[in-house]
């Protein structure tokens, strides 16, 4: 069967254009924070405020996020959201004065709240439907995302200093883009539960025929929130821990390099490559190690890696043991995401959708909080509350239950 009438194919390349718009929506004005302060003439805590109001609109919007996706679905919800996230470009590109900045990026972050749990919903349905592993690839795309709206802002800035003509021509992408996702996105989420060769073992005991699933309580489609188990909460922390760790180092290891390690001006961008370029080589492959080791090794020995391998890169010093350093970390909290999205998705949508929100107040609050023990103390000792970060994802791990390993499908092993 070709790619293109594959409906698993089909289906990840709508669901990648959803991960593909976030990384390059959120990149994008990101990368343009510089401009709008002088546009806005803003100071530096204004600007530190700016960030902190879409950590803020994230973290606020989990009551609506499950709303949402109990009456919408993660379809509609995905394309939704995805359209809004286009247009709030323009909005922050016109915004005359900072309050008004202010409102565009807390409704910025609560769209990403939305987005980043329906597109996950979508990966997890994906797998749970074809039981193939996708989400790494998933996650990979959303790096190669804000690679993408790197590299556009570098021309665009080098072409004309005007943000409205920067994002006007990241929206013509977003909408293309949006475009692509209509045409394969599933019409429904992901089961609460996949299949567990334990569970068929159990049935089968219980006098069950084989391949007849236990009678079960069907879940109404449209319930009230619950109180989270303690299974969601410690998915919650893994995933605070993970994105705390991945965010602060895209947005530290820079000045890492230069101030601690006492880098070269042209070596220090290096960190950021550095880390990125691993976070994207590891997660195209971790979906094969995710369906030979399955999830929860393959999440507890990467955090293990990724916390070691830069608590011994700060205590030697120097820029070459850090840039390894920065490798083991891009290498092993690369598959930390995929899989405790992939697990939650498991528990319903109330625990995805707070696991997101915790995902997401990670990644955008974790630099600041760096940020904050760097100034108490110093950078040395920030990086270092980023090695425990990693290390706390590893003992959260160990109080996940994960799923057994997704068989490998004959497609994804042999090139088509």
């Amino acid at each position: 069967m070709s790619r293109l009438h594959d409906p698993f194919r089909r289906g990840q390349l709508a669901i990648a254009a959803l991960f593909l718009s976030l990384g390059f929506q959120y990149a994008t004005w990101a990368a343009r924070i510089p401009a709008i302060k002088t546009d806005l003439d803003l100071s530096a805590a204004e600007v530190g405020v700016l960030l902190m109001a879409a950590g803020v609109g994230a973290a606020v919007s989990f009551p609506a996020v499950a709303w949402l996706m109990r009456r919408m679905g993660s379809r509609r919800l995905a394309l939704l959201s995805q359209l809004g996230l286009a247009l709030l470009l323009l909005a922050l590109a016109a915004a005359p004065n900072y309050p008004v900045a202010l409102l565009v990026m807390c409704a910025d972050g609560v769209l990403v709240g939305c987005l980043n749990v329906a597109m996950n919903a979508q990966g997890a349905a994906l797998e749970a439907r074809h039981e193939r592993n996708t989400m790494a690839r998933l996650h990979a795309v959303f790096s190669a995302g804000s690679l993408l709206a790197a590299l556009l802002a570098s021309g665009m800035t080098a072409a004309t200093e005007s943000v409205a003509a920067h994002f006007g021509a990241a929206v013509v992408l977003l909408a293309a883009l949006g475009a692509t996702a209509r045409t394969g996105l599933l019409d429904e989420d992901a089961p609460a539960h996949r299949p567990d060769p334990a569970d068929a073992k159990a049935a089968a005991d219980a006098g069950t025929p084989a391949g007849t699933a236990a009678p079960a309580e069907p879940e109404p489609a449209r319930r009230r929130w619950t109180v989270p188990s303690r299974l969601t909460l410690w998915m919650c922390c893994a995933m605070v821990f993970g994105t705390v760790a991945e965010g602060a180092m895209n947005d530290w290891s820079a000045l890492y390099l230069k101030d601690v390690a006492e880098a070269s001006a042209e070596l220090a961008p290096l960190g950021i490559a550095v880390v990125s370029g691993m976070m994207v080589v590891a997660r195209l492959f971790a979906d094969g190690w995710r369906g030979r080791w399955g999830d929860g090794r393959v999440v507890l020995l990467g955090s293990a890696v990724a916390g070691a391998g830069l608590a011994v890169a700060l205590i030697s010093g120097g820029v070459a043991p850090a840039l390894a350093g920065f490798a083991c970390m891009g290498l092993g909290i690369a598959a930390v995401t995929p899989c405790v999205y992939a697990a939650a998705a498991r528990q319903g949508s109330d625990a995805l959708t707070l696991v997101a929100a915790m995902g997401t107040t990670g990644l955008l609050a974790g630099p600041p909080l760096i940020g904050f023990i760097a100034g108490a103390s110093s950078l040395a000792w920030g990086m270092g509350a980023v090695a425990a970060s990693a290390g706390a994802v590893a003992l959260c791990s160990t109080r996940i239950r994960w799923t057994a390993p997704a068989p490998v499908a004959q497609s994804e092993a042999t090139p088509a």
